[in-house]
């Protein structure tokens, strides 16, 4: 049977957090435990709507060590145990479509104020709700245009809006002035690392396979 076991308390109660907002995205969310090399840690992998991963990780163990589960499975059984022994419900490795990015690799690259990143989201909404498409979201070129190219040990990251409405929805900046977002990237990846989490994103689309 799976199990995850998160001893601290704390953790429990911020990981719930994590699941709620997750879950309030996206009620089919799926949700990626994977035990880092090494153990002592387990990485909670989601896939939002923004197309972009949002992530935290948690003093722990996973068994399996690689198991995707229902989101919304997870946050009840987060609410309703309350001990450190989580069974996080059945598995659902077949709902992961995601790529993870690699564990090694990263440069960091520079920090950005949160309230920079705030007044930009702001922005943002304010166009999306101008653009509303059919379906009732933001069409996807607007999403993917650069708010902000940050450079540094020889890279120029560029963020499309789409982190940053992840950012947001998640709750992961509490938006002070002096409180930093740290930005890291490797050829392929983009990741922003805030106070409650962090926003992963290729920072290019992947070609298609031709057959």
């Amino acid at each position: 049977m799976p199990e995850l076991v998160v001893p601290d308390a704390a953790e429990r109660d911020d990981l719930g957090a994590f699941m709620a907002r997750a879950v309030r995205l996206d009620q089919a969310a799926a949700v990626r435990l994977r035990q880092r090399a090494g153990g002592g840690r387990v990485d909670i992998w989601v896939s939002t709507p923004f197309d972009t991963l949002v992530t935290r990780s948690v003093t722990g163990s996973i068994t399996p060590s690689d198991l995707t589960v229902s989101g919304s499975e997870l946050l009840a059984a987060l609410a309703v145990v309350g001990g450190e022994r989580v069974d996080p419900g059945m598995p659902r490795d077949l709902m992961w479509r995601s790529a993870l990015p690699p564990t090694e690799g990263w440069r960091y690259v520079d920090q950005v104020p949160a309230s920079l990143l705030g007044e930009l989201t702001d922005r943002g909404v304010t166009l999306a709700r101008e653009h509303t498409g059919p379906q009732g979201t933001p069409p996807a070129p607007l999403l993917d245009q650069t708010v902000l190219t940050v450079s540094g040990a020889g890279l120029d990251v560029k963020v499309p809006l789409r982190c940053l409405f992840a950012l947001s929805g998640m709750g992961f900046v509490a938006g002070t002035a002096d409180e930093p977002v740290k930005v890291s990237a490797t050829d392929a990846w983009l990741r922003m690392d805030a106070r409650y989490g962090a926003v992963v994103r290729r920072r290019h689309a992947l070609l298609p396979l031709l057959v």
